[in-house]
């Protein structure tokens, strides 16, 4: 068979739209408008004067990390209220997605590296105050997991939005606290205290949840749906530390020690953040395992 077009182009080189394939959008919905990509990618505006090249990759790197921040909290949130309607295996799924949507955050770490301290230099000035401190969403993230901290809703008092999200996952139970809350609903032996405490607070160690984890790690099989959950939230906090610490690296490389745009001390400041834990017993009851 003799593959040469008349036109003496080899066919191979190229493919030949189908009949049914859309071409005329006058008045159906395409691929551009279902997505609003004239909303989406018109949001990069650049403030460097004279245009600076890496400016452009700055904005980006922020701009699809909030985005994906957006679909962690609408995971989270669903995988809390699954958990609060003792639905496990659906709240499961979340996290499995979670997971994954951390790993895409922590990878995009390496294109952002790319960046000279050079290059940034060229670029800093226009940030102003800005810093990835101000992040509502990722603030979001942590009260949802049980970080929690009053003064943080403070800082979002320019944004009406923002600070009554906060201030409302801030007085709600986090993820941690469903899951406990659905071991209770169970039959295990979860301290009163943490059934009903202040949400506002930072959760805290208890010695007495300690020892009911290490009851299940003893007979897993015998408590396989919890057992699961455990290590998927030892996973996410894993996960979560790795965000943390790609990030300070990437800091370090760019800036040193410098001060951070947002006024905090900068790689210390990041540093210290890795001493936080979501879930302390998951982790001590580890040193009981086959003592």
């Amino acid at each position: 068979m003799d593959d040469a077009a008349p036109d003496g182009l080899d066919r191979r080189s190229r493919r030949e739209l189908e009949e049914g394939i859309q071409r005329d959008f006058t008045r159906k919905m395409s691929y551009g408008d279902y997505l609003r990509l004239d909303t989406l990618l018109s949001a990069q505006q650049p403030l460097s004067e004279p245009p600076q090249h890496d400016e452009l990759l700055f904005i980006i790197q922020h701009q699809t990390s909030e985005l994906w921040l957006k679909l962690l909290i609408h995971e989270l949130r669903s995988a809390r209220s699954l958990l609060g309607d003792d639905q496990l295996a659906p709240a499961l799924k979340r996290l499995a997605r979670v997971k994954h949507i951390q790993h895409t955050l922590t990878d995009q770490w390496s294109v952002l590296a790319t960046l000279t301290p050079s290059e940034y230099a060229e670029i800093r000035p226009f940030l102003a105050a800005s810093s990835g401190f101000q992040s509502a969403q990722y603030r979001e993230v942590e009260f949802l997991l049980g970080n929690k901290n009053a003064d943080m809703v403070a800082v979002f008092a320019h944004d009406d939005g923002a600070r009554s999200a906060l201030d409302t996952l801030l007085h709600e139970p986090s993820l941690y606290d469903e899951f406990l809350a659905y071991l209770a609903r169970r039959g295990y032996a979860v301290p009163p205290s943490l059934l009903d405490r202040d949400w506002t607070q930072p959760y805290r160690l208890d010695e007495g949840l300690v020892d009911v984890f290490a009851g299940v790690y003893a007979r897993p099989d015998e408590h396989w749906g919890v057992y699961e959950t455990c290590e998927e939230l030892v996973d996410l906090e894993d996960n979560f530390q790795q965000w943390r610490f790609r990030h300070l690296q990437v800091v370090q490389r760019t800036i040193g020690q410098k001060t951070g745009t947002g006024g905090s001390t900068g790689v210390d400041f990041l540093r210290r953040a890795l001493d936080l834990t979501f879930f302390p017993e998951l982790y001590e009851v580890r040193t009981r395992i086959g003592g």
